[in-house]
Formats: C-alpha cells, sequence, structure tokens
C-alpha cells in the first residue's frame, strides 16, 4: 500500500523489450533505496512494481503486458522522468490516502492555466470512471494523491501547490499528455453498493 505523496522523482534509463515482458531500470537519488529488498513494493508513477535486487546501481523492475496496455507504460522512454514512493509501513504518517498501485485507466491532459505560484490541469478521462469522480474526493495521479476539483463534462480538474509541482513530475505535464489514474477504492465501494441497493428496490 502507499500514501500517494511522493518521496521524489527518478529516470528511466533502461528499457528492455522481451515480447511479452518489459524490464526496466530507473536511477533513483541517493538514499531512496536505503534498505530496499528484493522483492519490495514500489509506486512508479502510482504503479506498484516489485524491485528485483536491492536496487544498488539502479532500481530494477519486469511489467507485465496487462500493466502497459492499461497505464502510460505504454509510451514510456529512456529518460522519462517519473514519481518515486515506497510502500508504508504500519507507523507511517498518511498525509495523502491509501493507494494501492493497481492503476484503473489513464487519462489525458486537455488544459492547463499555469499561475504564479501554482498550476490548474483539466483531465479527461473514460465515461466509465465517471460515476466515481465527486468534487473534493480523492484520486490518484501518477502515484501522487490529489482532490478532485470541478468536474466538466468527462473531464477533471486538479489545482497544484508548488510543493507538489517541486517534488513530482506533474509539473511537466502538457497538453495531450497520459497521467496514470487510480479511483479511490473506498469511492468505489461506496458507489456499486448504492447502485445494486437502488437496483434491488427497482427490480422488488
Amino acid at each position: 500500500m502507499f500514501s500517494g505523496i511522493v518521496e521524489c522523482k527518478g529516470r528511466i534509463s533502461k528499457i528492455d523489450n522481451h515480447g511479452d515482458i518489459f524490464s526496466i531500470e530507473v536511477y533513483c537519488p541517493k538514499g531512496f533505496n536505503e534498505n530496499l529488498e528484493n522483492g519490495a513494493s514500489i509506486s512508479i508513477d502510482g504503479v506498484c512494481l516489485t524491485s528485483k535486487d536491492n536496487g544498488d546501481n539502479a532500481l530494477k523492475f519486469d511489467i507485465v503486458g496487462e500493466t502497459i496496455n492499461r497505464t502510460k507504460f505504454s509510451e514510456m522512454a529512456i529518460g522519462d522522468e517519473v514519481n518515486l514512493e515506497r510502500s508504508i509501513k504500519a507507523s507511517s504518517e498518511i498525509g495523502g490516502h491509501l493507494m494501492s498501485g493497481h492503476i484503473h485507466c489513464t487519462g489525458k491532459v486537455i488544459k492547463t492555466d499555469i499561475r504564479k505560484n501554482s498550476k490548474d490541469i483539466l483531465i479527461e478521462i473514460s465515461d466509465k470512471y465517471l460515476p466515481y469522480l465527486m468534487e473534493k474526493g480523492y484520486i490518484g495521479i501518477n502515484g501522487c494523491s490529489l482532490t478532485l476539483g470541478k468536474i466538466v463534462d468527462n473531464s477533471f480538474y486538479i489545482h497544484l501547490i508548488p510543493e507538489t509541482l517541486k517534488i513530482t513530475n506533474i509539473n511537466e505535464l502538457d497538453l495531450q499528455d497520459l497521467v496514470n489514474i487510480e479511483i479511490d477504492q473506498n469511492t468505489i465501494a461506496i458507489v456499486d453498493t448504492v447502485k445494486k441497493v437502488l437496483l434491488a428496490q427497482k427490480s422488488s
């Protein structure tokens, strides 16, 4: 599990295509891989990946086709910056919201508004996930725990503070860029439960 509080940015340094699987290496800042163990879970742009070793030289991961197809990793390239977060511990302070690292879909940036110290971004999403979007609710964007702003048709706003822009790769987002989206699991459970109850009432 993750908190959605990005610790730092890394950079993809190697990509190997093995047909049904991709192997990647990610350069990380000094200290991020401290005491990292083989098999540890790490959030890479919001995607939960399993470390292949202790990351002494670079973080190493294998990515299966399902993950490639569902995420913006379908367009990854050497040199891309990615957001990094280690999995939380029982004693960790959770400043964002609990995230699984399981991406539901990608979204597309369709508008950016750069202000003096902040940035507003409008992201388009598949109609399938619109029922789970609620203003002031939680959403994960590239592994960042963010608050949903205004919902506009099949799009939603996020409003970014200077600290988020400084630490994450969201500051680099531009028009037509893809982002990884994880919908809040509690919201999904509530919405789906209400739908089932209403459907049962109609048919009774």
